[in-house]
């Protein structure tokens, strides 16, 4: 019965961590830059026991993000989870040195930007309440040296560093703040060789893929409905000492 907004729930992530909160019986609000992924998407989590409700919102629009979450806390008596998927633009399979600046500083700025804007929007809202959980997910890139990310690296590492200081900020207040960090589901995104000005750079062809994967202790990558259920558990008020986190689920890969 806790009520979820869920921005950039019609990519891959977005939509396993919707199916887990709705089985779990959350109540969704729905949240994209384009309405018409979520329609279908919403009749979708029916199936599930969602009750869902969308909206066209630009996660980059602190006005847009704001009026949204005014008009949910008052449909809704209030906003329990927030959590932040949008996808960051960012340019992988180049190396720094062959890389515009432009497509270095995207995914940074993308994701400073949209995670300040909902993270504290929804801690305004929060802390008022006295409860709820601000989620966001990052990846391994934010903790390991790993070739052609990009600008993906840094901001997932940015992400990281703003939620840890607003978790100190509004723990006392009873909000708690986490983050996934996710090896990467192969199931969203397909898998062959990336071409880079003509050239296959490796990123993602079977080879790549296969060597990240022997990296991981279990050997394998964590599937998407995984992310989706250990989002649930992370939401849910069994995580409830659990703040200013990781949530390793990176099969094993990063070891902590």
């Amino acid at each position: 019965d806790k009520t979820a907004i869920l921005y950039g729930a019609a990519g891959h992530i977005g939509r396993a961590v919707a199916q887990s909160f709705a089985r779990e019986g959350a109540r969704l609000f729905l949240a994209g830059r384009d309405s018409e992924p979520l329609e279908g998407f919403a009749e979708e989590l029916k199936r599930f026991g969602g009750r869902p409700e969308i909206a066209k919102v630009d996660a980059l629009d602190a006005k847009a993000v704001e009026k949204h979450l005014a008009a949910t806390t008052e449909k809704a008596g209030g906003v329990d989870i927030s959590f932040n998927m949008i996808a960051l633009q960012d340019v992988q399979g180049r190396e720094l040195t062959e890389m515009s600046l432009e497509d270095y500083l995207r995914p940074i700025d993308i994701a400073t930007r949209t995670q300040f804007i909902t993270a504290t929007a929804a801690a305004r809202h929060m802390t008022a309440r006295g409860r709820g959980v601000i989620m966001a997910i990052t990846a391994t890139p934010s903790r390991l040296a790993l070739p052609l990310v990009g600008g993906f690296g840094t901001a997932c590492g940015a992400i990281e560093g703003m939620l840890r200081t607003l978790a100190a900020e509004v723990g006392p207040k009873g909000v708690r703040v986490c983050w996934l960090r996710s090896a990467g589901s192969p199931e969203s995104f397909e898998v062959k060789a990336v071409d880079v000005d003509g050239k296959p750079s490796g990123l993602s062809d079977d080879g790549y893929m296969d060597s990240i994967r022997q990296q991981t202790l279990l050997k394998r990558f964590p599937k998407l409905a995984e992310v989706g259920d250990v989002a649930a558990l992370v939401a849910s008020d069994r995580a409830g000492p659990m703040t200013g986190a990781a949530v390793n689920i990176t099969c094993g890969q990063i070891v902590d």
